[in-house]
């Protein structure tokens, strides 16, 4: 059996060398065959050369390097179109995704899980993080079609089959905790305690985190066109007897000029509810528009030791068992391996 280990990195020079220490330290341990395969998503710092020098190094460790910051769902699915292993585990480069965890987790999917996930406690988080985070998995999880665990993450261990389930859904706007949480088989889940960042600083800000959560409502469910239609019918119909009650009060008690301040507060209204459901009906446009591009997920620039590299990956049901031999196929003019410098 062959392990291939996915490390997306954006920034990580600070801590390379610990990620490679700790590798080396708990993956030979474990008795199998392995590989690293380490994404570099369009780092500014340092962060290709080392790569470059590990993958020197030690021929276990190889390395991807995208022609730009594509994102972290970008630079996961490089891994796995990637990856040669019979399993293949996804974590961050940080160490707050403890390796040792590795050994538990590969057990696991040896007895027929096809996916084992880390699931993370939020002990030593901000109280106001950890409500808001307790918030959002309620919410979210009563309008999309998936269930998502308030904790889990990217870190997981997947069956071959598993990778081949999410490498043929070619969608190009991916939220993978949704796709996971999709493609079902059976699910095992480990708690371990949550560990502070070791080296660097996290790469998302308050604005990213609130995207990602829009990302999640709108990836898998189309409950909020519903409920424009719903609300919609309502203003409707409270409009319709709004007017009835004016004609009834004219013609009872004459018109009453003044109504200022119903006039005004009925435009703000209605034009706000106008502006927001614009705004939702855009963003389900903006995501057709997209799709429709067939754009690639990501562009790739070099590699050392995953052989022949291509420059993108092409998605979708008919990928064959390793992603990375069907675009040799596909694709005229695979780009070059790079020999490590």
């Amino acid at each position: 059996m062959r392990i291939s280990v996915v490390v997306p990195c954006f920034n990580e020079e600070a801590g390379l060398d610990d990620l490679y220490a700790e590798l080396t330290r708990t993956l030979p341990a474990m008795g199998e065959d392995f590989e690293v395969l380490l994404v570099d998503d369009g780092s500014t710092d340092g962060t290709l050369p080392l790569l470059r020098q590990l993958a020197e190094r030690d021929h276990r460790f190889k390395y991807l390097a995208l022609s730009r910051n594509f994102g972290k769902e970008a630079a996961m699915l490089a891994g796995l179109g990637h990856a040669t292993g019979d399993f293949v585990a996804i974590m961050d480069a940080d160490l707050q995704h403890p390796p040792e965890l590795l050994a538990r987790m590969v057990d696991l999917v040896r007895t027929g899980y096809d996916q084992v996930i880390a699931r993370r406690t939020r002990r030593g988080e901000a109280p106001v993080r950890k409500l808001v985070s307790a918030l959002y998995y309620r919410l979210i999880n009563r309008v999309i079609d998936v269930e998502l665990q308030n904790g889990v993450g990217d870190f997981r261990v997947l069956s071959r089959r598993a990778v081949q389930a999410l490498l043929s859904l070619g969608e190009y706007n991916r939220f993978s905790k949704g796709l996971f949480s999709w493609i079902g088989f059976d699910t095992a889940v480990i708690d371990y305690e949550n560990v502070v960042r070791q080296n660097g600083r996290s790469s998302w800000s308050f604005r990213k985190l609130l995207n990602y959560g829009i990302d999640g409502v709108v990836s898998f469910n189309s409950k909020p066109l519903r409920v424009a239609i719903y609300l919609g019918a309502l203003v409707t119909a409270v409009a319709f007897g709004y007017a009835i009650w004016v004609l009834v009060n004219a013609v009872r008690h004459g018109v009453d000029v003044p109504g200022y301040v119903t006039l005004m507060c009925g435009v703000l209204v209605l034009g706000g509810l106008q502006l927001l459901f614009l705004g939702v009906i855009g963003e389900y446009v903006g995501r057709i528009y997209f799709e429709a591009k067939r754009r690639p997920h990501f562009l790739v620039k070099e590699s050392a030791g995953t052989g022949p590299t291509p420059v993108t990956l092409p998605l979708g049901p008919a990928m064959p068992e390793h992603a990375a031999e069907a675009v040799n196929q596909m694709v005229a003019g695979p780009f070059t391996e790079r020999t490590p410098r």
